[in-house]
């Protein structure tokens, strides 16, 4: 009898050329689905061929503030998964129009076509927050259960890994300024989540692993303040630099200049995020929307920091510790 083989399901990833974007390609890609990357900039997603098969990933044109084209790119989708996120708004690239309007456009358009829908939304969301960004993003959250009632929403904490705009950020602070702030005394708290732990967690969403019409809570297995944020990562580059506690009134007043830079060091709408701690609440625990309760081990920053933050140590990868 001849054997009828079946075309690998195809996945439609948003905002897949990305930092995040290119781990969760990765995963789906092991897993041997077919990916269409939908991006602004296709022609600069070709860091992404490497990771699949020939012809396995597709990079196609996409912008969420163009409706027909999302709708273009969804066409024949089986799954969806939406990554599409801002850090500071640039241009036309503004909060609302991403993380709202763009959030229900792409699920109006996998609802279209009946394909499961994945939204990884942030930690510290919130309808009534202050922050734009953080009241965009649980809009967004909104948006999508409206539009898809057994959609799966991930919320991470600050997200770290190779190419991370965390550590990474401080890292390089480090290897020239002999001082790093600590933004309202360092003492805002953390659940920094490894990269290939959030990876893993949408591939098993895509795979039907993961239960539908809940928002689950990413974090790592232990928590940290800001301050000890820095302290981790001075100690992985060999490094000594003065923590300096920067008021929150000044911090704004920091971020009132910086924030006008292309690519800023700091803007008003972080501060005010900084002032609300970023961990997995209580109730996600309880009830298991967490990676623990998703059969996931969270690696810690101890295990992987050093494996990319080598690089800013003051003889790179060639630097020996000396003796206690």
């Amino acid at each position: 009898m001849t054997e009828i083989l079946q075309t690998p399901k195809l996945v439609v990833v948003f905002g897949g050329s990305g930092f995040v974007g290119r781990h969760v390609v990765r995963a789906l890609a092991r897993r041997g689905y077919r990916i269409r990357v939908a991006c602004r900039r296709p022609d600069l997603a070709g860091h992404l061929q490497p990771l699949g098969n020939v012809g396995q990933i597709q990079p196609v044109q996409a912008n969420v503030r163009v409706r027909w084209s999302v709708d273009r790119a969804v066409q024949g989708a089986d799954h969806v998964v939406n990554l599409v996120a801002i850090l500071h708004e640039s241009g036309r690239q503004k909060f609302t129009s991403l993380h709202e309007f763009g959030a229900r456009a792409i699920a109006e358009a996998a609802r279209a076509v009946g394909a499961g829908f994945t939204h990884i939304s942030a930690l510290g969301a919130d309808l009534n927050a202050q922050s734009d960004y953080a009241r965009t993003k649980a809009l967004g959250e909104k948006a999508v259960f409206e539009t898809i009632e057994d959609a799966v929403i991930f919320r991470p904490s600050i997200i770290f890994g190779p190419e991370d705009s965390f550590f990474n950020r401080f890292a390089g602070m480090a290897r020239l300024s002999p001082v790093l702030p600590l933004i309202g005394g360092g003492q805002t708290k953390f659940q920094p989540v490894y990269i290939g732990d959030v990876a893993e967690a949408v591939a098993r969403s895509v795979e039907g692993k993961v239960g539908g019409g809940q928002i689950y809570e990413l974090g790592g297995p232990k928590v940290f303040t800001f301050k000890e944020c820095m302290e981790k990562m001075l100690a992985v580059i060999n490094r000594k630099r003065l923590l300096v506690p920067v008021p929150w009134w000044l911090a704004n007043m920091q971020a009132s200049i910086l924030g006008l830079l292309p690519n800023p060091l700091l803007t008003k709408d972080q501060v005010l995020q900084l002032r609300a701690h970023n961990i997995v609440s209580d109730a996600a625990t309880r009830d298991n929307r967490t990676l623990a309760g998703l059969g996931i081990q969270p690696q810690s920053i101890g295990s992987i920091l050093p494996s990319y933050l080598w690089s800013y140590r003051p003889a790179g990868q060639f630097q020996r510790k000396t003796a206690a």
